[in-house]
């Protein structure tokens, strides 16, 4: 739609809200805006070139559009209606059913004249076209509104009495995320005839409720919204303009402080607090050394998550006694704001130090019998069984790493004492205070009793990784440890059914199966599925709430859920569908092969034998299906070879094949799928000159042990097949 520029002008929504959730603005903000944006889009009153902004501080949702219709073009509607024998009758008058479908379409008043025949193909329809009217800026920003407030992702609506100056009789009540105080429409210098949530539009909204110029800002025009919140409500609208402006100031506080002063940055946090102002002001507080005593992630937690203060660091990302907190106001004298913020933060850092304190006072050995008094799930029992469990599979890990040399007897002793101690700082006051601090307190109290770096790093790093992105365990007795808690959630809650179901994931297994996966590629384990699978089970044995005699069916359950994960993940690297698809098709043994057999498949691809072979293999496996009821075996006679084809494709695969299974052997898979791109000529020949199913059952059996054999040799790396 090309708009005439005459016909133009900015259009300002704004709705004026009392305080919207602070992790939910973002949100709102661009909801609001991209769904205005589509609506008007969908109604042609903007085009898809229009530009526009959004705006979101605590008070506010607004969007701005540049360039707006006053009334959109007429456009042709055309509508199929139905067949001409359906629609009219033999006299050619309109049928019921044509009668009743232009009464839904509003189009009551239209007679057969007004219809049009187009033959299609032998049969004839009856279509509806007509000249639509634009629709007008008031009738189509309405509409983009409702809509706008209808799509709002609200974490959770509430219900307010409409105030009284209400203009909208009637309503005595509305559910909205938040009490709306105020619309603002503007068209240009009009205001649009807009009602919202019992509210009509006007041209006038507030700023900052203590540093604002003036109490009500009459806006003259839609595009000096901006400018005039800032010069007169003290507000800066935008949210990212806000955002970046609290990191600027957060940078330049840190900065006049000296060398050695950081920002602890935390995007998350800074989302927070741009949606908790609206004109940012930074302070620099600080707080008694002391406190520094305490392990900083408790200090820097209590301070992010409670105070939404950002913490400072120094160059090597200890925590210093200094700490920045962002005001929504500024006063000349700022002592009070700093003073205050240093009264409050106090008594969290004096917790935490209590805490830390009093929970060093009793060793995690002799906290450990609490693990029996708390519940890991119903019907799989108490964290102190869950720690056996957890146990049995460690062990069995770490025997399995001892036979391929990847482990010592000390690091077999590190993971016995890592598993026993792992769990137990959740009986801790810290971590019943903090959560999120699991794991990290069980590493400080570990190194305080006395343990090895290696167990307490283990403690603190089994729960990793905990996030897409997140690292992996510093040293292989956390390795082994994570593995095993994470197999022991998967196998424990598959066996009771509780496996993940269209997007609901309560347990986030998903997540531990990509721990699996990604502590088995990245580390290199060269661990079997199937035998951690075997483990996993056993540890399970002779528990009331799992069947032994169902475990096959978990494990292989447990299986595809991790390589469905896997396969996700892998859509995410430089691989087609079809070779990832080759690759876990014939669910290799190893996951840190993985990557192997795909940069082999992706090189094989590339060769001009790939998709010849590709195919003949797809041949191979349909013919070797059909003979399912025959004994077929991989012993060739040559002396029942008579064809020159059958002979040559013989004589080639006995020089190929053994060179290709060699490197196959050696995990030079590249290599081995280059060698056997060697059988093409011959293969190709074979299907042209010889038939399998000769009528000679030796002949026939022959032949396919000798197929059967090739297709066993092409599949080791890949299922080849998936690649025709």
């Amino acid at each position: 739609m090309q708009a005439h520029p005459m016909n133009t002008a900015p259009l300002l929504i704004e709705l004026l809200v009392e305080e919207l959730p602070p992790k939910a603005l973002s949100k709102l903000s661009v909801s609001f805006s991209q769904t205005m944006y589509a609506q008007l889009l969908d109604l042609e009153l903007i085009d898809s070139q229009c530009a526009y902004e959004s705006f979101a501080t605590p008070r506010r949702l607004a969007v701005l559009f540049q360039s707006v219709l006053s009334q959109s073009p007429e456009r042709e509607m055309k509508q199929k209606l139905m067949p001409l024998k359906v629609g009219l009758d033999p006299n050619g008058q309109a049928t019921p059913a044509l009668e009743k479908k232009l009464l839904s379409l509003g189009f009551s008043h239209l007679g057969v004249s007004d219809l049009e025949v187009v033959n299609e193909g032998q049969v004839q329809h009856l279509w509806l076209k007509r000249t639509q009217a634009g629709v007008s800026l008031a009738v189509g920003a309405q509409k983009a509104l409702n809509e706008a407030i209808a799509k709002l992702p609200i974490p959770k609506v509430m219900s307010y009495q409409l105030h009284e100056n209400c203009e909208m009789p009637g309503w005595s009540s509305v559910n909205f995320v938040r009490p709306v105080h105020a619309l603002l429409a503007l068209y240009g210098e009009r205001v649009v005839d807009l009602t919202v949530l019992g509210l009509k539009a006007g041209k006038s909204t507030k700023g900052h409720r203590f540093e604002a110029k003036k109490s009500v800002i009459e806006l003259a025009h839609a595009s000096s919204y901006e400018e005039a919140l800032l010069s007169d409500g003290a507000v800066i609208a935008s949210y990212a303009k806000r955002r970046q402006s609290i990191e600027d100031q957060l940078n330049v506080a840190a900065k006049s402080l000296g060398p050695g002063f950081n920002v602890a940055h935390d995007d998350a946090l800074l989302d927070e607090v741009c949606a908790l102002v609206e004109m940012p002001n930074v302070l620099i507080c600080e707080f008694e050394k002391e406190f520094l005593q305490v392990p900083q992630e408790c200090l820097i937690l209590t301070m992010k998550a409670n105070q939404k203060y950002f913490p400072l660091v120094n160059d090597q990302g200890d925590l210093v006694n200094r700490f920045m907190v962002v005001s929504n106001i500024s006063p000349k004298d700022t002592s009070a704001v700093i003073g205050g913020n240093e009264r409050v933060v106090r008594p969290r850092l004096s917790d935490a130090k209590f805490f830390y304190d009093q929970d060093r006072k009793i060793n995690l050995k002799t906290r450990s019998s609490g693990l029996s008094k708390v519940i890991y799930h119903q019907q799989l029992g108490t964290q102190e069984e869950r720690t056996q469990r957890v146990q049995a599979i460690a062990t069995g890990i770490a025997k399995e790493l001892i036979a391929l040399s990847a482990l010592s007897a000390q690091d077999e002793q590190w993971i016995d004492e890592a598993v026993q101690i792992a769990k137990v700082d959740l009986l801790t006051d810290m971590v019943g205070e903090f959560p999120e601090l699991q794991g990290v307190m069980g590493h400080y109290y570990a190194l305080h009793d006395g343990y090895a770096k290696e167990v307490a790093w283990a403690v603190e790093d089994h729960y990793k990784p905990r996030f897409a992105g997140d690292s992996l365990p510093r040293g292989l007795v956390g390795v082994v440890l994570a593995l095993a808690d994470k197999l022991e959630t998967l196998a424990g809650l598959f066996a009771i059914g509780q496996h993940p179901t269209g997007d609901k994931d309560p347990y986030a297994l998903r997540r531990h199966a990509i721990g699996v996966i990604r502590l088995l590629r990245e580390k290199s384990l060269g661990l079997s599925m199937a035998k951690l699978l075997i483990v996993s089970a056993s540890a399970f044995e002779g528990h009331k709430a799992v069947n032994k005699k169902s475990w096959t069916q978990i494990s292989a359950s447990m299986l595809e859920f991790i390589y469905d994960r896997l396969s996700i993940n892998l859509k995410d690297q430089d691989y087609s569908s079809a070779q990832i698809d080759s690759v876990l098709s014939i669910r290799p043994d190893v996951l840190d092969e993985v990557d192997l057999r795909l940069k082999a498949v992706k090189a094989f691809a590339q060769l001009p034998e790939a998709l010849s072979l590709a195919s003949a293999n797809k041949r191979i496996g349909n013919i070797l299906k059909k003979a399912h009821d025959q004994q077929v075996n991989e012993q060739v006679n040559p002396s029942l070879l008579v064809e020159v084809a059958e002979k040559a494709l013989f004589e080639t695969m006995q020089d190929v094949l053994p060179q290709a299974q060699l490197s196959f052997e050696a995990k030079n898979y590249a290599q081995s799928l280059s060698l056997l791109a060697q059988l093409k000529n011959a293969v190709d020949l074979f299907f042209e000159q010889v038939m399998v199913n000769a009528p000679e059952e030796a002949l026939r059996s022959n032949r396919l042990s000798l197929l059967s054999r090739l297709h066993t040799a092409m599949n080791q790396v890949a299922d080849l097949s998936r690649l025709a």
